[in-house]
């Protein structure tokens, strides 16, 4: 096993781990955290692959902007509820949300066993030389989302612009 794959496992159970403790942690703040744990371990799998520069764009765009809105927005909510009724019982559907998870999550692998094993793998090729040969990585990721997902692109854009511009709204009506 070489030294690039032993960091690979490590990163992806760390990113695994951390991505699993996001959702288990009862403190909102804590979940933040061991997000950007988990971004950062998607930053280093993109470094591994000789994505520099996507995995810059990880870590200034996720790991510090979205993080900070994520952040303001949990300072903001009011996490005490104090509307609900004091009697009143939150329903528990863990049996349900369970079910649920575990069929997302068999729909999710025979999707990608689907996918990956019908096409073959463009990384395990080895053409590295053949890519820094036309350009790079930086130009082939520019020319795939300004071609081929211009419209994701914008469209998640304008979501972002959207959860700004509300969570300004919220700050001001708080004030």
């Amino acid at each position: 096993m070489t030294a690039q794959l032993l960091v690979f496992y490590l990163l992806a159970g760390l990113t695994v781990g951390s991505a699993s403790l996001v959702v288990t942690r009862r403190n909102p703040v804590h979940s933040a955290l061991f997000l950007v744990l988990a971004f950062m371990g998607v930053a280093g799998v993109y470094v591994i692959l000789g994505a520099e520069f996507l995995a810059a764009v990880q870590v200034l765009v996720y790991a510090g902007g979205i993080m900070v809105l994520f952040l303001f927005v949990i300072m903001l909510v009011d996490l005490e509820e104090r509307g609900r009724p004091a009697g009143a019982k939150v329903p528990r559907f863990r049996a349900k949300a369970f079910g649920a998870s575990l069929l997302l999550c068999g729909l999710l692998v025979t999707l990608l066993l689907a996918a990956f094993l019908t096409t073959p793998y463009p990384a395990s090729s080895g053409n590295g030389e053949a890519l820094r040969s036309s350009g790079g990585n930086l130009e082939s990721i520019a020319i795939g989302m300004y071609q081929h997902y211009v419209l994701p692109f914008e469209l998640a854009s304008v979501l972002l612009l959207v959860a700004m511009i509300g969570a300004v709204v919220l700050a001001k009506s708080r004030l």
